[in-house]
């Protein structure tokens, strides 16, 4: 069986030294491999609870179309997710198209002219700056008169809370919070971490309203943050909580009345949560939402084994092979454009959809550099199947993510290397 094994692989176009150092990284994995399984049981088993306390029926899984009053499968589904997440509401529809819409209805149905967004872990994510307005755009936050404050992270990685102290002030409306790294070398936030900061950022303003961008991180703990504090918990349907299965769609998760301002937000005054069709997508969202634990496990034994790969081999890698995980990104810093290039080349291979597709930097709307992107997704853009995508600009990182298998993205991993070995950046 090995023989033939590794024989197939081969025949995939990964060399035998390639293949040997891949087994040998995987050899020493078993026990953080089992403690990715536990985790990924445990929230098994909080999702079949959250669907059977709301007796989800065969029936459920029909869909609306026109206004889609009384569409009780989607009802259902929020209070799914709303008492998987352990909050008092949630929103999750197909008209999100993803997670920076979610995230800019759940801003904008909150903020007001004269409130100010503060963001005390740093620059957000890259498509946020055009919402926020820290980059001028068409209908951002600053157009309405909303106000943005900042406070980076310390260089160790650390919350400044002094700073942050200073910058709460008597504007402060809404604190946003972003779990994962994005496109910057900073350590994904733990959800434990996440609890602290809303914790002081409440001694200071109890009313003000903390928001977390979820993005990534669903599932890969046993906790969310809406466990530890946030007021609102925002995703997009495409990543974690998709499953792999939901061809579109984001949530958002919280208070009840936070939740509702960004349904009327999301359709219009007066309409609010009691208009959207599903239009045929509850059997997906459903399946998908059921097999997120099992999917994300897969993508953390994926991202593990790209961390301890990569390292081995002399690149920073964030986090480390040995590092808690907090979201199922894994960033590997090559230096130079070649070497970003090649890894998402080397992704695109693997792919079970587009494999023969030639990826290449072009300037995508939202960002302010060329990015490059490989994803052979089965849905367009799904950042929980195996894909990887970087800027083109310093330090020349790469960030992984997604696998729907473990066995896929091995394979992926694999063939990064590969390509790496090939165009002579990597030598073994």
């Amino acid at each position: 069986m090995e023989n033939s094994l590794e024989l197939l692989y081969e025949q995939m176009g990964i060399s035998k030294e390639v293949y040997t150092i891949g087994e040998s990284v995987i050899d020493g994995l078993t026990d953080r491999f089992a403690q990715i399984d536990r985790i990924a049981e445990y929230n098994q088993l909080k999702v079949i609870k959250a669907m059977q306390k709301n007796n989800v029926g065969a029936g459920h899984l029909s869909s609306s179309t026109g206004y889609g009053y009384d569409d009780s499968g989607r009802d259902t589904l929020e209070a799914v997710y709303a008492d998987t997440f352990h909050t008092e509401s949630a929103l999750v529809r197909p008209s999100i198209t993803c997670g920076t819409h979610a995230l800019a209805v759940a801003l904008s149905s909150q903020l007001r002219p004269g409130d100010e967004l503060l963001s005390p872990v740093g620059k957000p994510y890259d498509t946020l700056e055009e919402v926020i307005g820290i980059r001028p755009s068409k209908g951002s936050l600053a157009e309405y008169g909303v106000t943005y404050r900042q406070v980076d992270l310390l260089s160790d990685g650390e919350f400044d809370y002094e700073e942050i102290k200073k910058s709460v002030n008597e504007k402060t409306k809404l604190v946003t919070i972003q779990r994962s790294k994005g496109y910057q070398t900073r350590k994904t936030l733990s959800v434990k971490r996440i609890g602290e900061l809303i914790s002081f950022i409440k001694n200071i303003k109890p009313d003000v309203i903390c928001m977390v961008d979820n993005c990534y991180g669903e599932f890969v703990e046993t906790i969310e943050p809406s466990d530890v504090g946030a007021d609102l918990i925002v995703g997009s349907l495409i990543k974690n909580p998709g499953g792999g299965l939901a061809p579109i769609g984001g949530y958002i998760a919280g208070k009840e009345k936070y939740v509702e301002n960004a349904a009327y937000r999301l359709t219009s005054p007066g309409l609010g949560r009691e208009v959207g069709a599903t239009l045929g997508v509850l059997p997906s969202f459903y399946q998908g939402f059921f097999l997120a634990p099992t999917v994300t496990a897969s993508a953390l034994k994926s991202a593990v084994f790209a961390a301890r790969l990569y390292e081995l081999l002399g690149f920073y890698v964030l986090p480390n092979g040995r590092e808690s995980r907090h979201d199922i990104i894994q960033s590997v810093t090559f230096g130079s454009p070649e070497g970003v290039i090649a890894f998402c080349q080397g992704i695109q291979a693997a792919a079970p959809v587009d494999s023969s597709a030639y990826c290449e930097p072009w300037n995508m709307p939202g960002y302010d550099s060329k990015v490059i992107m490989a994803a052979g997704a089965f849905v367009s853009g799904s950042s929980i199947e195996l894909s990887a995508d970087g800027p083109i600009k310093p330090p020349y990182a790469v960030y992984f993510q997604g696998g729907l298998t473990w066995q896929h993205g091995k394979l992926g991993i694999l063939m990064s290397l590969q390509k790496l070995k090939d165009t002579g950046i990597c030598k073994l």
